[in-house]
C-alpha cells in the first residue's frame, strides 16, 4: 500500500504496524481458475472490449469464483446455484484488503465491499469495474457505522475530536467515515492523529483497539458489532456517537477489468449479476429465515443477534440508474484523495453501466413473483439512466 504523500494533511497517519493479510496457500488454492483471455476450461479465447455488447451465450466449462458468503447461502438455499449455466466457487474472502490480494493473485473473479475498496483497487494500480451497486433506502436514520469511544478517552460529543488518535484504513469505508466527519466538524486530518489500522471483518480490531486504549476513536459496524462492543465495554466507560449525517452504506460487486475482457467470463457475470439481484430481494423479503438458516446455523450466532444484524440495515435499495452512485462516488474520490496522496479519477470509469439495469431488474422480478407488493429499486435516477 502506498505511503500516504507528505502533506500537511498526510502527515497526520501514525502506523501501528497492523496488517491484514490473507494466506498465501488460500489465495493460490483458487488461482488456476482464471487467467487472462481464457475461460474457466482453460481454452484460450479472444478479448472482449468494454465497449462491447454482453454476450448472452456461456460456453461449457465455465467457473466464477466469486467471495460473497451471504449471497453464497441464499443460491445454494434455493438452489439457483443448480440452475446457472457455468460452476460458481464460492471463496470466503470478503473485504476491501482482502478482496484486493485476492484479485492480485487471480484468485478471484467476483468481490464485494463498501465504495472506497474499488476506488483503492485503482489508487493501487488494480483496474476493477464495479457491476453491481446497492444501498439503504433510509441511510441516515440506518447508519452502517457508528464512532466508537474508548474508556476514557474524553470524547462525550464530536466537538471533543480535536487531538484524537482515530482508526483510520486508507483502503476500507473507514477511512471515509472519519475524513467526512473531521470535515464536518470543521477539521483536517492535521487535527487528529490518524492511526492506520486496517480493520478485520466483524471489527474486532478496532474494538479491541478501542478496549485496550491503542486509539480514542473508531468507526465501528453499527448493529451487533457496536452492541457488543458497549455489552463488553461499556461498565468501563465505553460509549458510541452517532457520525453527522451522511451516507455510509454503499455496497458494490466489483471485477477485475480482465475478467470483463474474457467474453465466457462476461457472459456469466451477466447471469450472476441478475442472480445477485435476486439474493438481495430473497433476503430482504425473509429475514427470520435468513436469520436462523446464515447467522444461527452457519455463523454460530444467536437468532436476536441475527436479527439485530438485519434489522440495523433497514430496507435495502438497488438503484436502477447509477447516476447518483457515480457521484457519490467521485465526492470520495475528491475527498480522499488529497489526504492520501493518491490522484484524481473520473468516478464513471469505476462503473461498467453494460450492468446498470440488470441486478434492479431481477430483484423486482423475484419480489413480484413472492408477492411482495412494492417494488424493489429506485425509478430512474437524476441523470435519467433506465
Amino acid at each position: 500500500m502506498p505511503r500516504p504523500a507528505d502533506t500537511g494533511e498526510a502527515r497526520g497517519f501514525i502506523g501501528l504496524g497492523a496488517v491484514v493479510a490473507v494466506s498465501v496457500a488460500l489465495l493460490f488454492a483458487f488461482a488456476p481458475n482464471r487467467r487472462p483471455n481464457h475461460d474457466g476450461s482453460g481454452q484460450a479465447g479472444a478479448t472482449l472490449a468494454l465497449s462491447a455488447p454482453l454476450p448472452d451465450h456461456v460456453p461449457p466449462g465455465v467457473t466464477l469464483v466469486v467471495g460473497d458468503p451471504i449471497s453464497q447461502w441464499v443460491f445454494e438455499h434455493n438452489g439457483w446455484d443448480k440452475q446457472l449455466p457455468f460452476k460458481i466457487k464460492w471463496a470466503q474472502i470478503t473485504g476491501g484488503p482482502q478482496v484486493t490480494e485476492a484479485f492480485h493473485a487471480h484468485a478471484l473473479d467476483v468481490g464485494m465491499g463498501a465504495n472506497v475498496p474499488p476506488i483503492h483497487a485503482v489508487w493501487v494500480g488494480l483496474p476493477v469495474k464495479i457491476i453491481a451497486f446497492r444501498q439503504r433506502r433510509d441511510p441516515l436514520n440506518h447508519p452502517s457505522y457508528v464512532l466508537g469511544i474508548a474508556p476514557g478517552a474524553g470524547v462525550s460529543s464530536l466537538a471533543d475530536l480535536r487531538g484524537k488518535r482515530i482508526a483510520f484504513s486508507p483502503s476500507q469505508v473507514q477511512s471515509l467515515i472519519v475524513l467526512k466527519t473531521l470535515k464536518a466538524q470543521g477539521l483536517g486530518a492535521h487535527d487528529v492523529k490518524l492511526v492506520e489500522l486496517p480493520s478485520s471483518i466483524g471489527g474486532d480490531v478496532y474494538t479491541t483497539s478501542l478496549a485496550s486504549h491503542a486509539v480514542d476513536v473508531a468507526p465501528i459496524g453499527s448493529g451487533i458489532v457496536s452492541e457488543r462492543y458497549l455489552r463488553k465495554f461499556a461498565q468501563s466507560g465505553a460509549t458510541t456517537l452517532n457520525h453527522p449525517a451522511f451516507r455510509d452504506d454503499a455496497i458494490a460487486v466489483y471485477t477485475p477489468v480482465e475478467v470483463l475482457q474474457n467474453p465466457a467470463k462476461a457472459a456469466a457475470l451477466k447471469v450472476f449479476v441478475r442472480y445477485w439481484g435476486m439474493a438481495q430481494a430473497w433476503a430482504q423479503a425473509h429475514p427470520d429465515e435468513l436469520a436462523q438458516g446464515y447467522y444461527v446455523e452457519q455463523q454460530g450466532l444467536s437468532l436476536a443477534d441475527g436479527r439485530l444484524i438485519l434489522a440495523a440495515a433497514g430496507d435495502i435499495d438497488i438503484p436502477r440508474g447509477w447516476g447518483e452512485a457515480i457521484a457519490y462516488q467521485q465526492a470520495t474520490i475528491d475527498l480522499m484523495g488529497p489526504v492520501m496522496g493518491h490522484p484524481r479519477f473520473d468516478a464513471a470509469t469505476l462503473f461498467d453501466r453494460r450492468f446498470e439495469p440488470l441486478a434492479a431488474d431481477a430483484a423486482d422480478v423475484e419480489l413480484g413473483v413472492r408477492g411482495a407488493g412494492r417494488g424493489f429499486s429506485r425509478q430512474p435516477d437524476k441523470a435519467g439512466r433506465t
